[in-house]
């Protein structure tokens, strides 16, 4: 089998389209390639959508955590202590059997006892819990003489936030929240770890590499296979971020402009 039509058969597995049996034995690089390259669409799937949906719930609890209101700070500190103090992983195991439980109440909560629901309100959750945390550093960082030069100038409400606390805030965060994305899109090879199934073995990039792993009892090629495909991804994450970052201080001098610094997070 030449390698193109390797693709053709397995390019597109991972969703259900194309060959539905794995190569049992005599595995080529063309398939080790494919397949981890085929998982990695739901990793980068899980980490797009989580990340953005954490992005807007991560902005409320940042400010929910700075609220005067009892009640509403209250929530928001202990919704981001429970999500930040607990695993990751026990979370996605908690989260299964939870809907798991609750679908035998309402039928609908059987879609989130699959992956492509479940997992992601797992990560969705657990990234806005740590993304406020840095939000809202941000928030008390911002320096008193922007807030007063709004003042001044007659802004309120949420047109002094609009025009001056929010992007001033992502401006203060923006290096810390680039590596909280990459951490992210990592986390994502937990998923088909914990208690969510893969069916019909459509799983992610490190399910197809410790597949293959077990197959050929040789971790060091699937496995260099898939940091390749992770280092790939997190080129075009700090690319784009980085992106971002020039765009919220295009106003400051350029000695002035602060540059991403990755820093790796090996214990969160």
């Amino acid at each position: 089998m030449s390698c193109i039509q390797t693709i053709a058969d397995y390019g597109l597995r991972s969703l259900g389209i194309g060959e539905r049996l794995l190569p049992r034995s005599d595995f080529t690089l063309c398939q080790q390639f494919t397949l981890i390259g085929s998982g990695m669409i739901w990793n980068i799937y899980f980490g797009i959508f989580a990340l953005a949906a954490g992005f807007v719930l991560a902005t409320a609890l940042a400010l929910g955590k700075a609220s005067r209101h009892t009640v509403l700070r209250k929530v928001s500190e202990w919704f981001i202590f429970i999500f930040r103090g607990s695993p990751l992983f026990i979370q996605f195991f908690f989260a299964y059997f939870l809907f798991l439980s609750l679908k035998s109440v309402a039928p609908v909560f059987g879609m989130f006892t699959s992956a492509w629901a479940g997992a992601l309100v797992v990560l969705f959750f657990n990234t806005a819990a740590y993304s406020a945390e840095i939000f809202y550093g941000a928030l008390l960082s911002i320096p008193k003489g922007d807030t007063e030069a709004a003042d001044a100038y007659g802004l309120s409400g949420w047109s002094r936030f609009r025009r001056v606390i929010w992007p001033t805030m992502l401006r203060l965060a923006w290096p810390a929240y680039t590596n909280e994305a990459i951490f992210l899109f990592h986390a994502t090879t937990l998923v088909y770890f914990s208690g969510f199934p893969a069916l019909q073995q459509r799983g992610d990039a490190l399910y197809y590499a410790n597949y293959f792993a077990d197959k050929t009892f040789n971790p060091f090629v699937p496995y260099p296979i898939l940091a390749g495909y992770f280092i790939i991804l997190t080129l075009i994450v700090i690319t784009s971020f980085g992106l971002i970052n020039a765009r919220l201080n295009r106003h400051l001098p350029q000695e002035k402009r602060k540059r991403l610094r990755i820093r790796p997070q090996i214990i969160r």
